[in-house]
């Protein structure tokens, strides 16, 4: 992850929150698709809404990348209507089996999340595919 500031940190981690809240997870939820290590527990989660950056660790920084990737794109897609991320991560999807992507994430772990992903921005999902060459 790119070298960056507490106060860009703390911006990323309250973006995430509020995004995970719009989506309706619970704590222990928020703990398992943030990928926290073991010994965090919710009670903690009330001070990354506020002014602490989520941890500065490998497993949670790749987390932070997808899921600020899943908020742009949702983003991108609904532009005149914010609340359309939150109900299209909560309305039950063909390819994920007729789960939502808020279930897929939590069920299938980091390849959930990959696969939201990769539904919703198609550059990704063309990375991955291998269809770009360096």
């Amino acid at each position: 992850m790119k070298m960056q500031t507490e106060a860009q940190r703390i911006l990323q981690t309250i973006k995430i929150m509020t995004a995970v809240d719009e989506w309706g997870l619970n704590g222990k939820q928020i703990l398992h698709v943030l990928d926290m290590p073991d010994g965090h527990n919710t009670r903690q989660l009330q001070r990354y809404h506020k002014d602490t950056p989520l941890p500065d660790i490998d497993q949670v920084n790749a987390r932070i990348i997808k899921l600020i990737g899943i908020i742009d794109a949702l983003r991108t897609a609904y532009p005149r209507n914010l609340n359309m991320g939150a109900r299209w991560m909560n309305m039950p999807h063909r390819r994920f089996n007729k789960r939502t992507p808020v279930n897929t994430m939590l069920e299938d772990g980091e390849s959930g999340v990959l696969a939201v992903l990769a539904e919703l921005d198609c550059a990704y999902a063309w990375e991955l595919s291998g269809s770009i060459r360096s």
